[in-house]
């Protein structure tokens, strides 16, 4: 029976209350909501993508001051020896790794030996062949019949369960 309340009072919210001036804001709910969306959306910076992207590993500095990643060695400030570090790096450049210690970067892993410069898992994207052309606009025709189906909107009275206020 809960399910079929709140089913029931979307209708309301969405055509009362997001409508009705609230009487501590001073303003329709939906308004207020919108307004509080910057405009234009900020996008992320250029730094903030790559980090997004990035890949890391967990590793332990030897008692030589080493890392090693996937065959490689690389050289590290020889006061983190015997700890944890957090490798960040581009997985199509194995030559640039960052290290970082409790979450903060630290320094640059020097590279001492690389025999693999991409990490294994790492594969380039190769461009897709494009489909042959059928004629037929898959999208426009989707889109056309969903513009027809929202076009007539929803008839809240007929999802009502006729025997609810029959005895």
């Amino acid at each position: 029976m809960k399910q079929r309340v709140d089913f029931l009072r979307l209708p309301w919210v969405e055509t009362v209350y997001h409508r009705t001036v609230h009487s501590e804001t001073g303003q329709p709910p939906i308004e207020r909501w919108l307004g509080s969306i910057p405009k234009p959306l900020p996008l992320p910076s250029t730094a903030d993508l790559r980090e997004a992207f990035l890949w890391s590993q967990i590793r332990t500095v030897t008692k030589t001051a080493t890392v090693s990643l996937h065959g490689n060695t690389y050289e590290v400030d020889p006061m983190m020896a015997g700890m944890k570090v957090e490798l960040v790096f581009d997985p199509f450049d194995l030559a640039d790794i960052e290290v970082r210690a409790a979450g903060k970067a630290v320094g640059k892993a020097i590279p001492h030996h690389v025999g693999r410069h991409a990490h294994p898992k790492a594969k380039p994207e190769t461009p897709a062949e494009p489909a042959p052309s059928t004629g037929i606009n898959y999208l426009k025709v989707l889109g056309d019949e969903h513009t027809a189906n929202t076009a007539k909107g929803i008839n809240y009275s007929s999802l009502m369960d006729d025997s609810r206020g029959q005895k």
